[in-house]
């Protein structure tokens, strides 16, 4: 049976590390600021939302939430973005996905600077990722890594496998991945033989968006599992893996919830620290 990667351990010795250097910027007369855009009325955008409130508040940090209209046109989102651009009281800026159809989303991430990009998701963000470069890192893919780490899971040399390719965990992670000297397979949806793939993987990270798709069948015996998707069913929230069947053939899995969601967001607070220091010096 696997061990429960449960990250509530982790998260909390991430946020004893994250008072130490926010009591220290306080002592310069800093504090660390978030803002969070967020348009329309999403109603998993307003749970994500509320839980990036609450870490913020626990952290000390200052927080606000711009919630504007479904209404909104892109040019007055890019004008009250760019306004934060320029507000020093805010280090790190996250514009809330999805955005209504509306409005570029490409065009709403390109708009905020890259020393407030606290999320990690903007081109400027991602090509310095590529490049190897000092921009922020994405906080999902930064939270799985941490939670890697922290099972001292070596990643050296192994062969992992990601299933989705997005721009804000699936091609990060792969990169991240990459240059921890893993080989590294990206599979998707019009992947062919999946399963045959999946179970020559010593590292396993789901994000597809499907709910408990990846059962044991897909999971190499002894295998390292992180499970990425969060997904609300009848029988409440769900991973993209079938845990139980999953946890009988891997070595280590991450529960949903209490797993990467958790690193998500106190990877979003540490970035936000980050960039207050960054701007401190």
């Amino acid at each position: 049976m696997a061990e429960i990667l449960n990250c509530k351990a982790l998260v909390a010795k991430v946020r004893a590390e994250l008072e130490v250097r926010i009591a220290a910027l306080k002592e310069c007369g800093i504090t660390p600021g978030l803002v969070v855009i967020r348009v329309g009325d999403d109603p998993a955008s307003e749970t994500y939302v509320r839980n990036k409130e609450k870490m913020c508040e626990k952290l000390g940090l200052l927080s606000e939430v711009l919630h504007l209209p479904e209404s909104t046109t892109e040019a007055e989102l890019l004008l009250r973005i760019g306004e934060y651009n320029k507000d020093p009281r805010f280090h790190g800026i996250l514009v809330q996905l999805p955005l209504p159809n509306h409005i570029s989303e490409e065009a709403a991430l390109a708009c905020v600077a890259p020393e407030k990009d606290v999320d990690g998701i903007s081109v400027s963000s991602l090509g310095a990722l590529m490049r190897g470069g000092s921009g922020f890192l994405s906080c999902t893919p930064k939270g799985i890594l941490r939670i890697l780490d922290n099972a001292n899971i070596s990643l050296r040399g192994k062969r992992a496998v990601v299933v989705g390719r997005s721009s804000i965990v699936g091609k990060p992670i792969a990169l991240l991945l990459l240059q921890r000297d893993a080989t590294v397979t990206i599979c998707h949806s019009k992947t062919e033989n999946l399963r045959e793939i999946t179970t020559q993987a010593d590292i396993l990270v789901a994000a597809l968006g499907k709910p408990a798709f990846l059962d044991g069948s897909y999971i190499k015996e002894g295998a390292a599992v992180v499970d990425v998707g969060i997904n609300r069913t009848e029988n409440g929230l769900v991973g993209d893996v079938d845990f139980e069947s999953a946890a009988s053939k891997a070595a280590y899995i991450t529960p949903v919830p209490g797993g990467v969601g958790l690193m998500t967001v106190i990877m979003l607070m540490e970035n936000t620290v980050e960039a207050a220091e960054r701007a401190a010096q």
